[in-house]
């Protein structure tokens, strides 16, 4: 069977790669999985200069999932291509670099910067965190501020230009067209649902931050319906992801329109996750004699369009 798919100019041997910032740099999951095994490896995301991220606590769970305000915290890109990248290199592995910034140039210059290195295959670009300060998220909330900020980020890479969408928006497809239009090869969705927790014997929010990313089985609904919209409405391939713990859901993001798949919140659960996801999509292609992976994104049967 062929598992291969194409994201833009990027060819993934295989459509399971990990979601950013629930991966960390890859180095940290390898004594659990071998990453060659992967379609893609995409990184925690990474600024021009290092980030702390958020005060803690940071993290809490949820009913049927996980909120996260950790801030985006990372080493830079200059660490980051100085200290981990060589590792990634020795992998059969698509290398996939998250990268943002707070500012239409720190974006460009991020790209800029990545785009000179050996051995990155494709940069994903999140304009889309739920837990940074509110005028940083009109990146991927504000279609007009979005088309400038991805023309921008075009012209400043000739690597494949993913770009993650925000679900914090009234309609993600408005958004997704934006991304396009600007010169997107792909679309990566959905990233977390803003929400919070309290704790009622201090009534005090649990996160530091007050609001995080709502991340996990709880959002998958929505992440499915998203993927099909986004499917229905651009000409691009799709990354799903959001809520993905085995290859049932992955398989339903396909059939929604998705041409590969992101596990994040379930790596934390259980390191193998990708790669049992990835046996799973391989064990029902044999059973339903399938004989590409192509075959099944969009497949889903309605008579319904969004």
């Amino acid at each position: 069977m062929d598992l291969s798919v194409s994201i833009g100019p990027l060819r993934l041997k295989n459509p399971v790669v990990t979601a950013s910032g629930t991966f960390g740099y890859g180095e940290e999951y390898s004594e659990f999985i071998d990453l060659s095994s992967l379609g893609g490896v995409v990184v925690k995301g990474l600024s021009l200069l290092p980030k702390e991220g958020n005060p803690p606590p940071r993290i809490t769970e949820t009913p049927a999932g996980m909120l996260n305000a950790v801030g985006l915290q990372n080493i830079g890109i200059e660490r980051f291509l100085r200290e981990k990248l060589p590792f990634l290199r020795q992998f059969d592995t698509s290398v996939i670099v998250n990268f943002f910034g707070d500012s239409m140039d720190e974006y460009s210059k991020a790209a800029e910067s990545l785009s000179s290195a050996d051995g990155i295959h494709a940069l994903e670009m999140n304009i889309s965190c739920p837990n940074k300060q509110a005028g940083w998220c009109i990146f991927g909330t504000d279609p007009k501020v979005t088309f400038e900020v991805v023309t921008a980020v075009r012209r400043s890479t000739h690597l494949p230009l993913i770009v993650k969408l925000s679900p914090n928006v009234t309609d993600i497809r408005v958004i997704a067209r934006a991304a396009a239009d600007a010169g997107a090869d792909a679309l990566s969705l959905i990233n977390t649902i803003t929400g919070m927790a309290i704790d009622i014997r201090t009534r005090r929010p649990v996160l530091a931050n007050i609001t995080g990313g709502l991340s996990g089985p709880a959002i998958k609904p929505v992440a499915l319906r998203m993927v099909w919209e986004t499917y229905n409405a651009v000409n691009l391939p799709l990354i799903g992801m959001g809520g993905i713990m085995n290859s049932d859901d992955a398989i339903e993001f396909m059939l929604a329109g998705a041409s590969a798949v992101a596990v994040g919140t379930a790596n934390f659960i259980r390191p193998t996750a990708p790669v049992d996801v990835l046996k799973g999509i391989e064990k029902y292609m044999a059973e339903h004699a399938i004989p590409g992976i192509s075959a099944i994104r969009g497949g889903m049967i309605t008579d319904r369009k969004p």
